[in-house]
This record gives structure tokens, C-alpha cells and sequence, in this order.
């Protein structure tokens, strides 16, 4: 049994959560694999809602991973059922199976079709996910859904988290008012390569899913995409995002409406908030780490040096130890693989900038980065003075908590 863990130095304070009508959420402890916790979350949303998701692309998914891809295929959802502690992956005919009957369980307390039951876990890998545990403790938690159950859905799906992590934005459409909120979970397995955890989002906004689909495809590109704490992509991540129309906004079929304009922008912060707390809830993290690249090629060239830097292991061992080794920022920029020339290249830490055209600035002082590294917010910049490329990556650094964590992950 995973022993609990010190809360991340990084951590976020759960900011005042409302409702989203048209939701209602609970968790109580199934014992899938934890004592004294709750393991088991469902949210059910009135009928209409609409739903888009973003799935990892490892080739091992999880059963509830391929379960949730063809239910999203139906663009609508009634319930969501997580489960935290097994990640129900590499569980052969018996992972299908539980899913089956966990969708047909739900499905018959919410009212709807099993597919229109998504399903997502989380946790440890290669041990079978009892569909007893889930089905049976399912009667009691439905009797117990509230609009106000968001904080216990938040921390009912934690695995190694030390916080749990939920955001909200008001904003309107065409003068409507409505709500967008969210809960993640996330602090390990963690790469860029959508998905990279598990995050839920809502809102009463009325909007098809083709529309919800668009929003939140290019939402995540520049937060759950733009993260990394080791670069390992999860066989089980997704983020799901539902609309229940309860706000009762004109239709908007597209979703370069300029009427969604202040949605997106909400809609994208929102994402980039939670995105962000997973990375400060790195495992044994200490420091957070912002990567920004400029002068590439491309903006995806930029991205792959980006992150290229964010997941050395040198680069996130320095930023722990509080060392201010540039070098080791120009060493990840040059096995990106991609376009860079070394007399052209420019290196700031915490806006000071180190290096140019090659070589050490002239009079360079390190006494204020050395300050910079003592923080807990870390910058790194890098300009490749090629083009007008650019990316925006964050990262955490690398201690032995890390090791520690996931030595004993199973035990």
C-alpha cells in the first residue's frame, strides 16, 4: 500500500468551488487499493449533455482508455465513473470485462446507455481491477451525488498527488452567463503527448461536441501538452470536457465564433491552471520550471528543443541542486535534433542573460542567478536566432524524492 506522501513545497490551495448545472459528483472509499480513502468518483450529467476528449497515444492503453474512445464517438455523456489505485492496463479479457459491467452498472443508475458511460483509472499496472469493488459500492455513491461534490471528486481521484487540484472561471457568451470547472490528478508518468493525466472538465455553456472537440484539442496544446515532470507518457491519461447546456446560449456551431472568444480564452487558462499543478505536484518536486524558446525554424522545432531542455535530467538535477550549469541548457538544446547553430544561440536564466553569439556574455556576474535558482519558480530562455519560432514548456526539477516515490510505487 502506497504510504501518503509530504504535500509538494508547490503546492496550490484549492481555489472556492461552485456548482455547474447540470453536474453531480461524489467518492466514497471502494478499497480498490487504498485504506482511509476515498478511491471511487462518478459524476452524472443531465441528459443533453455534450462531451469531447483527448486520450494518450501510448500503444498500450488501458481498457477504459479504448472504453471512453468509442463512447466519445456517441458526442454525448450521462456519467463518468474513476477509479484511483489500479490503472486497469495490460488486464487482458478481464480489464474489458470490467469496464462492461462497470458501465452497465452505471448506466442503469443513471438512466442511459452504457455508452454513454465514460470510464477512466489510474494507478498501479498489470493487476486485474475487481468489477465487484466498483459495481458494489456504486448504489450508495449514486444516492450520494451532489452539485457541490467537486472537492471530494478532486481528491477521490488522487494516486501519489500530495494536493488535489481543481480550477474555475465565470465568463459569458453573448452576454449569458456560465461556468467552466475543472479537477486533475497528476505528479508522475508525466510527458507531453496528449493526454498527460486525468482532468474533467464542465461547464453549462450549450455547445455541440464537434465545437467542444475544436476548443479543447487546441487548448491542450499549450497546457496538459506543454508539461513534463518525467518524460514517461501514461498508458492510461485523458481529459474530458462536458457541456450540459444548462446556461441556455444561442447555438454557436463553430468554434471560431468570435461569441466564444472569452470562453476559449477562460477555457485555455482554466486548462493551463490545472496542467500547471500537476507539474508543481511532481514527484519530490521542489522547483518549478518554466522553458521558453525563441528564434527557431518553427514553432514545433521550438517545441522540441523546448522540451528537449524540460526533460534533460542534467537540466532538472542543476535546477535541485540549485547550481546554475547554463551548460547544461545549451547541451539539451544541441541533442534536440533540431536546427541550432551554436554562434548564434543565446542563453538567459531568470532574465539574465548568460551567453551569446557563442560564447560567455562579457562581464557576465552569476551572483544573481545563483539568487534565481534559490526560489522556487525557476526561468530558463533560449533564443536560437534563426526564425520567429517559439514554444512554452514547464517542467520540475529532478530529486531523490523521485527515486523514492517510484522505488517503492507497488510496496
Amino acid at each position: 500500500m502506497a504510504k501518503s506522501l509530504p504535500v509538494s513545497p508547490l503546492a496550490s490551495p484549492l481555489p472556492a468551488l461552485g456548482v455547474v448545472p447540470g453536474v453531480r459528483l461524489g467518492a466514497v472509499a471502494a478499497g480498490i487499493r487504498y485504506q482511509g480513502r476515498t478511491d471511487l468518483v462518478v459524476a452524472e450529467f443531465v441528459e443533453g449533455t455534450t462531451v469531447a476528449g483527448v486520450f494518450t497515444q501510448s500503444k498500450c492503453p488501458g481498457a477504459p482508455v479504448d472504453w471512453s474512445r468509442a463512447a466519445l464517438k456517441g458526442g454525448s455523456a450521462r456519467a463518468l465513473v474513476v477509479n484511483a489505485g489500479n490503472a486497469n492496463v495490460f488486464t487482458g479479457r478481464a480489464g474489458v470485462e470490467t469496464c462492461r459491467l462497470t458501465a452497465d452498472a452505471e448506466a442503469g443508475l443513471a438512466g442511459c446507455a452504457p455508452q454513454e458511460v465514460f470510464l477512466a483509472s489510474t494507478g498501479v499496472i498489470g493487476e486485474v481491477l475487481s468489477a465487484d469493488l466498483i459495481t458494489k459500492a456504486l448504489p450508495a455513491l449514486h444516492a450520494s451525488l451532489s452539485e457541490t461534490g467537486w472537492e471530494d471528486a478532486a481528491r477521490g481521484i488522487m494516486t501519489t498527488d500530495t494536493f488535489p487540484k481543481a480550477a474555475v472561471r465565470k465568463v459569458e457568451i453573448d452576454g449569458v452567463s456560465v461556468t467552466i470547472q475543472g479537477i486533475a490528478k497528476g505528479s508522475g508518468m508525466i510527458a507531453p503527448d496528449m493526454a498527460t493525466m486525468l482532468g474533467f472538465v464542465a461547464t453549462d455553456a450549450a455547445l455541440p461536441a464537434s465545437v467542444l472537440q475544436a476548443l479543447l484539442t487546441k487548448g491542450v496544446s499549450g497546457s496538459f501538452n506543454a508539461i513534463t515532470v518525467d518524460s514517461d507518457t501514461s498508458t492510461s491519461d485523458m481529459v474530458l470536457l462536458f457541456a450540459t447546456g444548462y446556461a441556455g446560449n444561442r447555438t454557436i456551431s463553430n468554434a471560431d465564433d468570435p461569441a466564444l472568444a472569452e470562453f476559449r480564452n477562460a477555457l485555455n487558462a482554466l486548462l493551463l491552471d490545472l496542467a500547471l499543478m500537476v507539474v508543481r505536484d511532481g514527484e519530490g518536486a521542489s522547483k518549478q520550471i518554466k522553458i521558453t524558446v525563441n528564434g527557431a525554424v518553427s514553432d514545433a522545432s521550438a517545441r522540441e528543443v523546448a522540451k528537449a531542455i524540460a526533460n534533460s535530467p542534467l537540466v532538472k538535477t542543476a535546477v535541485a541542486g540549485e547550481d546554475a550549469n547554463w551548460g547544461r541548457v545549451v547541451m539539451a538544446v544541441g541533442k534536440s535534433g533540431e536546427p541550432a547553430d551554436r554562434d548564434r544561440l543565446a542563453v538567459a536564466i531568470g532574465g539574465v542573460t548568460i551567453a551569446r553569439d557563442g560564447t560567455v556574455v562579457e562581464g557576465y556576474d552569476e551572483a544573481p542567478v545563483v539568487e534565481h535558482m534559490k526560489g522556487r519558480e525557476i526561468d530558463v530562455s533560449v533564443d536560437l536566432g534563426l526564425d520567429d519560432g517559439k514554444a512554452t514548456m514547464w517542467s520540475c526539477d529532478l530529486t531523490h524524492g523521485y527515486i523514492d516515490i517510484n522505488g517503492s510505487y507497488r510496496s
